[in-house]
């Protein structure tokens, strides 16, 4: 099996170009951010303090997450909940930042992880995420740093959001990457990971350029 891992900032398009790849290639797909999201979710959801890491640790415990690996049939579950928009929405985002830096929290997710990869029965998984390059699957057969400029990240991302204005857009990006860059650093490549600048590029394009190095590894 082929283990993909695409990093990068926040806007930079992971997880459309990882799905888009993921079934142009056949392969499986994972989305780590959501497990960080779905847990910040439960958290909120049950009263837990997102601020404080003791709290956050002992919800581990009762956080029965599932999500789907085939691109095609994406969900996110949540004690069988369906919280694929849920976890998207402001306030989940405005403290996945403070979960996701616990380190419990992302050695528990990084098991999860990878018992996924071990099991996905398609030739091939994409991994996205922030520390997939380095921590997740530092020995995957293909390691992406997927980057754009500032300017183009905050585009696409206003596009996404389309009721925020531009500068609200601009000033959450800034932001996630500030915070989480605490953790990880996910805008510089590590030695053995390649970078795909997608500035110039659009979503076929950059899609392409993904399914290229996968097949020229393989």
């Amino acid at each position: 099996m082929t283990v993909v891992a695409i990093d990068g900032p926040a806007g930079s398009g992971k997880s459309s170009v990882s799905k888009g790849a993921a079934v142009e290639l056949d392969y499986a797909y994972l989305d780590t951010g959501a497990a960080y999201r779905a847990l910040a979710w439960f958290c909120l959801e049950n009263g837990v303090d997102t601020l404080g890491p003791s709290e956050i640790i002992e919800a581990l415990d009762d956080f029965d997450y599932e999500i789907g690996t085939d691109p095609e049939q994406y969900f996110v579950r949540v004690g069988g909940e369906d919280v694929v928009e849920a976890i998207r929405e402001p306030r989940v985002t405005a403290v996945v930042s403070s979960v996701a830096r616990v380190p419990e929290v992302r050695s528990f997710l990084t098991e999860l992880f990878r018992t996924i990869i071990r099991t996905t029965e398609k030739p091939g998984i994409i991994v996205e995420g922030r520390d997939i390059t380095t921590v997740v699957v530092p020995d995957a057969e293909v390691r992406i740093l997927l980057t754009a400029s500032e300017e183009a990240r905050m585009a696409r991302r206003s596009a996404e959001l389309s009721t925020e204005s531009a500068a609200i857009t601009a000033q959450q990006l800034s932001s996630r990457d500030a915070q989480d860059s605490r953790v990880v650093d996910f805008m510089n490549a590590a030695d053995g990971v390649v970078t795909v600048d997608s500035t110039e590029l659009d979503f076929e394009q950059t899609v392409s350029a993904v399914v290229e190095l996968v097949r020229d590894a393989a």
